[in-house]
């Protein structure tokens, strides 16, 4: 059987297995359209929100990040599983206690303001947009490679995908499908590693074949491969690059802004009870853990690959010639992602640090999916590899989108332009609203500010310094009121987006427009990492604000002080 046949089947399965749930766990009123019906188990609510956490960035664009960038982009690592860590011991328990749908009802309601509800939609918006860009991305991606098509036609497919189970079942068949597909991708990656590991190591465990010794040197397999790296002119691997206030404040951006996400803190709104969301929270890091561990061994083991499949006989001899290069290259250079430009025109591919001798230009988001090919692999982890990734895509894309959803009908529709809106015509606003936004996302999509973990990096800085100083602030003091959050929010959300669009200079006409980062604005700050500031000045705006201004109303304290203690799901609000 060939290669495109064996994609066919098992990603035809794969999505097969996802439009069965849908319709099996079709969502039949509100509540198991925004919250699953609250009725989910802590265990497939873990996995599911596994699933959700783990997205394109994290299952192909991680790894490629880390493969080309090494300990500098260990930031990555830290700040998204630190961040999880905040969201589970500051957030999840305490907004499970107040017991509504959404970030921005929370917000509303314990600001006591229309307008905080709103600027926490527009603020919601911006997010899950931008974050769902690097999904879409992703999506193209995977189907350019694995049904031959090009990455916008790949993309559109999945839009449609993403329409059929997402605008059906709501959160409960998205919860549901989410379990499914989180099956799917830690299969999908860890095999090939395991593989992998064992080809380059001898060592079965990837996490721990990164610290072994390469069969083919004898020497440490970072040893190795800092110096295939140094011979070809590249940065060391396992040396730090970035200055160290850029790394710090890029990490602290992702931490903060993973416990701001509204699309992860909703999977907590789930469950029946307070405990069951402390209870999902600790699942769902083990069920993250398996993937985050195995990603260094992927990166590190992508790059040794790809340069020995350039330097088969070793950088001190000659490379491989183009007409001679293995399946793998042919296959990745039809999509576009994988460029061969032949510079001196003597027929070999030339890979070095120079701009101006480098002839193969990789794109970071494939290394992953290719790997399997690369390390000549059968066929089948090809084919299940294809399906972790579109599994890894898809299950963040319906996440945001049923956030995005949920903003839009439950906080704007009902909550202020229609609050006599009836249950079935809540509902049919949010399937409308839905499928708006899938068709936004993948207009956008096909035109992406950065890869897939740069884009979603944007939205976690964005989260970070306007939807986590407000639920911290809205949970842990009674000082700050009404009008310090909302110009709170309005201040750290603007700068920042400032900062990015001055950064990337998209303040400039198209055709000047860089989607990489210029030389950074503010010392070594760059867009990446500017939201942990932003987060201070929301911090800062809010704290002067709410002393200029009158104290929060009595029963607004009282409230606060009852989310502190999370005893009984919905006892805050009685819901």
């Amino acid at each position: 059987m060939d290669q495109f046949t064996l994609n066919l089947i098992v990603v035809g399965a794969t999505f097969a297995l996802y439009f069965g749930i849908a319709i099996w766990a079709r969502a039949g009123s509100t509540a198991e359209f925004y919250a699953a019906g609250g009725g989910v188990h802590p265990v497939a609510n873990g996995m599911a929100t596994g699933a959700d956490w783990m997205s394109a960035a994290s299952f192909i664009s991680m790894a490629g990040i880390i493969a080309f960038g090494g300990y500098d982009t260990s930031a990555y690592l830290m700040g998204w599983t630190g961040g999880y860590v905040l969201l589970a011991m500051l957030l999840a328990p305490y907004l499970r206690k107040f017991g509504k749908f959404t970030v921005p009802e929370f917000v509303g309601d314990r600001f006591y303001s229309g307008t905080a509800r709103v600027i926490a939609v527009i603020c919601l918006l911006i997010i899950s947009i931008t974050y769902v860009i690097g999904q879409m991305s992703g999506v193209g991606v995977a189907f350019s490679r694995f049904l031959e098509v090009k990455a916008s036609t790949g993309l559109y497919i999945g839009a449609a995908v993403v329409f059929a189970y997402a605008v059906l079942g709501g959160m409960k068949g998205i919860t549901y499908t989410q379990v499914a597909q989180y099956v799917v991708l830690i299969i999908a990656y860890t095999i090939p590693a395991i593989f992998i590991s064992l080809n380059l190591t001898g060592n079965p465990i990837p996490g721990l074949g990164l610290f072994s010794n390469a069969t083919s040197t004898g020497e440490p397999l970072l040893t190795t491969l800092n110096g295939l790296l140094a011979d070809l002119g590249f940065a060391s691997y396992t040396e730090q690059h970035d200055t160290t206030l850029n790394m710090f404040l890029f990490t602290m951006s992702l931490m903060i802004g993973t416990a701001g996400l509204p699309h992860v803190i909703v999977r907590f709104f789930t469950v029946p009870k307070v405990a069951d969301a402390r209870s999902s929270a600790g699942w769902a890091l083990v069920f993250i853990a398996l993937l985050y561990l195995t990603a260094p061994a992927v990166g590190a083991m992508a790059r040794m690959n790809l340069i020995n499949t350039i330097y088969p006989n070793g950088v001190s001899e000659a490379p491989v010639a183009r007409a001679d290069v293995p399946d793998w290259v042919d296959n990745w250079e039809k999509t576009g992602l994988l460029k061969f430009n032949d510079l001196n025109g003597d027929g070999l591919i030339n890979y070095t640090s120079s701009k101006d001798t480098n002839e193969l230009d990789v794109n970071k988001d494939i290394i992953v999916l290719a790997n399997p090919e690369i390390a000549q692999l059968p066929g089948w982890v090809i084919a299940l590899v294809a399906a972790g990734g579109l599994a890894a895509a898809l299950s963040t894309a319906a996440g945001l989108l049923m956030a995005i959803s949920s903003a839009v009908s439950h906080d704007l529709i009902k909550g202020q332009l229609n609050p006599g809106i009836s249950e079935k015509g809540e509902l049919m606003a949010a399937r409308v609203s839905m499928a708006v936004a899938i068709g936004v996302a993948t207009w956008l999509g096909l035109n992406p500010p950065g890869f897939a973990a740069q884009t979603v990096a944007l939205a976690f800085g964005l989260a970070a310094s306007s939807i986590f100083p407000a639920l911290m602030m809205g949970i842990f003091s009674k000082r700050i009121n009404s009008k310090g959050a909302i110009w709170g929010m309005l201040a750290g959300l603007t700068t920042t987006i400032v900062y990015i669009f001055l950064h990337k200079g998209w303040f400039f006409v198209a055709s000047t427009a860089s989607f990489s980062d210029a030389d950074p604005l503010l010392g070594s700050i760059k867009s990446t990492s500017f939201g942990t500031i932003g987060a201070i000045i929301n911090f800062g705006v809010a704290y002067i604000v709410s002393n200029m201004t009158e104290e929060t109303p009595a029963e607004v304290q009282e409230l606060v002080e009852s989310i502190r203690i999370p005893k009984g799901a919905g006892a805050a609000t009685g819901h």
